[in-house]
C-alpha cells in the first residue's frame, strides 16, 4: 500500500516537471493543471494570476472557462428532460413560442436535440448585439439575424448561438434566470462553490488574468475579462462560466460517477454517446451531448476546450480508465500550451500516444480549387496558394475590430496546411498558433467547394 502510494507520487512529481517545462516553452504567465488519476487527485500550478499584479496560481484560481460552460448547460437540461419537463425531441417552440429565426419553416423543425447536438444548422453566433439589454431574452429575440449553414438535423456545425438558446429553453421552463437554474440544479447540489457566472462573484475569488500582445509584442492584461462583455448575459449557456482546476475535477468526477441522485446513470452516461459524427476534426470524431468524443491511441475520451479572452482551458476525461484532466492557462500561448499537456497527461498516466496524421505532398491543382475566402459571421479565413504550398488565415471581420473597444485576439497569420490521405478534401494546419488542427472542405452537389470546416464550424465560400 505504501509502496503503492510512493510509486504515485513519484508519477505525479514527473508530471509536474513536464507541466513547468511546457509552461516555459510556451511562455505562459500562469496555469493551473488538474489530474484524477486511480481515484486520487493532484494538481501543477504554475506561475502568476497576473504580471501587472502577480498572486501565485492554484487549484483555486478562477480562471473564464468559456465553452466548457455547454457541458453544464446539457447537463441542466437532461435533469429537465428525466422531470419530464422537457422533450428532446419536441420542437424548440414548444419551450421557446417567441422564436423568430431567419428561415420560419427551419424555425418551426429545430428540436432541442439539434441544439445539443450542433445539428440546429445555425450558425455560430451572433456578435453584434448593440442595443440590446444582455439578457438571454434579448439575444434570442436577435436570432432572426443569424444565417443557417444547413438544414436542421443535415450536419454538425458548431453554434454558440445554439447553446444560448437551449440556455432560453431553462429559463421558460423553470421559471428562473439560466443562471439561477443551473445554480439549483447543478452547481449547489455538487458543491461547486467557486463554479460562477457573474463578475461580481468572481471578484470576490482570486482570480487570473488573461494576457494578449500589445503593438510590440509584449504581453498586456486582456480586457474585457470574458470573452463576451461583462454583462451579457445572453452568451452565458455558451460560454460564460467561470470556474476552477479543482471545481472542473470535481465536474468530471460526478460525470465518471453514476449520476450522484442528480441524474440517472444511463442519462449520465448517454451523454458521451454520438448523436452526429464529425468529419477531419481536431475536436473529435463526434458530438455527445455537451461533449466531443474523441479516440485517443484506440481509447475512447470525451471533452470539451474552451477559448476566452487571452484565456484557455481544457477538461478531457477517459471514462474506461476513471480518469481525467483539466488545464487552465493565461495568455494567448495558452491553447497549445494546454494541447500539449492534454497530450502529455495521456501518455504519462495511461500510456496513450496521440499521433497526427502525415500530410500528403503538395499538389498544385487541389491547392487552386480550394483558394479563397470563406466566412463566418465574426472571422474571415483565407486559403492561398503561391504556387509550393497551402496556406490558411483567419482574421477577425475589420469592422468588428473597429467597432470594438476591448481588446481582441489578434488574427492568425498564413500558416502552411497540408492535405491528408483519403478523398482529398481533409487537413491539417502543419504550423503556427493552430498547428495541428484539422478540418475538412463541404462539397455541392455538383462536387464545388462550397465550404470549409475549422475548430467544428462551417465558414461558409464567399462569392468574391
Amino acid at each position: 500500500m505504501q509502496q503503492n502510494q510512493q510509486n504515485q507520487q513519484n508519477r505525479e512529481n514527473a508530471f509536474a516537471t513536464i507541466v513547468a517545462r511546457l509552461a516555459e516553452e510556451h511562455g505562459v504567465p500562469g496555469a493551473s493543471v488538474g489530474i484524477l488519476a486511480d481515484g486520487r487527485t493532484s494538481f501543477v500550478n504554475h506561475g502568476v494570476t497576473s504580471l501587472d499584479h502577480p498572486r501565485p496560481v492554484d487549484e483555486h484560481t478562477v480562471f473564464p472557462v468559456a465553452s466548457i460552460s455547454k457541458t453544464f448547460t446539457a447537463t441542466a437540461l437532461l435533469r429537465l428532460v428525466e422531470e419530464g419537463k422537457v422533450e428532446l425531441d419536441a420542437p424548440v417552440r414548444r419551450y421557446v413560442p417567441d422564436l423568430v429565426l431567419a428561415d420560419e419553416d427551419a424555425a418551426a423543425r429545430i428540436t432541442v436535440l439539434n441544439l445539443l447536438s450542433h445539428t440546429a444548422g445555425l450558425d455560430w453566433n451572433l456578435v453584434d448585439t448593440e442595443g440590446e439589454d444582455g439578457s438571454l431574452a434579448a439575444f434570442v429575440a436577435q436570432l432572426d439575424r443569424l444565417p443557417f449553414v444547413a438544414e436542421p438535423g443535415a450536419r454538425a456545425s458548431y453554434s454558440q448561438a445554439g447553446y444560448n438558446l437551449a440556455g432560453r429553453i431553462v429559463e421558460n421552463v423553470t421559471g428562473r434566470t439560466f443562471e439561477q437554474a443551473v445554480s439549483a440544479m447543478v452547481l449547489e447540489p455538487l458543491g461547486l462553490a467557486d463554479t460562477v457566472f457573474d463578475a461580481d462573484d468572481v471578484m470576490i475569488r482570486p482570480f487570473a488574468t488573461g494576457h494578449v500582445h500589445g503593438e510590440g509584442g509584449e504581453l498586456k492584461a486582456a480586457r474585457p475579462w470574458k470573452a463576451f462583455r461583462a454583462g451579457t448575459r445572453g452568451n452565458n449557456p455558451g460560454g460564460g462560466i467561470a470556474s476552477t482546476a479543482s471545481d472542473l475535477l470535481a465536474w468530471a468526477r460526478f460525470h465518471l460517477g453514476d449520476g450522484d441522485g442528480l441524474l440517472h446513470a444511463d442519462t449520465l452516461h448517454g451523454m458521451r454517446e454520438e448523436t452526429v459524427p464529425l468529419r477531419g476534426s481536431t475536436l473529435g470524431d463526434g458530438f455527445g451531448l455537451g461533449w466531443f468524443r474523441r479516440p485517443v491511441d484506440g481509447v475512447r475520451t470525451i471533452g470539451h476546450g474552451g477559448s476566452g479572452n487571452g484565456q484557455y482551458a481544457e477538461l478531457h476525461l477517459a471514462p474506461g480508465h476513471d480518469f481525467a484532466v483539466t488545464t487552465l492557462a493565461n495568455s494567448e500561448e495558452g491553447y497549445l500550451f494546454n494541447q500539449a499537456v492534454v497530450r502529455a497527461a495521456f501518455e504519462h498516466f495511461l500510456g496513450l500516444v496521440e499521433k497526427d496524421p502525415e500530410p500528403v505532398p503538395y499538389d498544385e491543382a487541389r491547392a487552386r480549387e480550394v483558394a479563397g475566402r470563406y466566412e463566418i459571421d465574426a472571422m474571415n479565413l483565407d486559403i492561398a496558394t503561391d504556387g509550393a504550398r497551402l496556406t490558411l488565415a483567419v482574421e477577425i471581420k475589420p469592422e468588428l475590430r473597429q467597432a470594438s473597444d476591448a481588446d481582441m485576439p489578434p488574427d492568425i497569420a498564413p500558416a502552411a496546411m497540408g492535405f491528408l490521405p483519403g478523398d482529398g478534401d481533409e487537413y491539417m494546419l502543419t504550423e503556427g498558433a493552430l498547428a495541428g488542427q484539422r478540418g475538412f472542405f463541404t462539397r455541392d452537389a455538383a462536387g464545388h467547394v462550397t465550404g470549409v470546416d475549422l475548430g467544428g464550424r462551417l465558414f461558409g465560400r464567399t462569392a468574391a
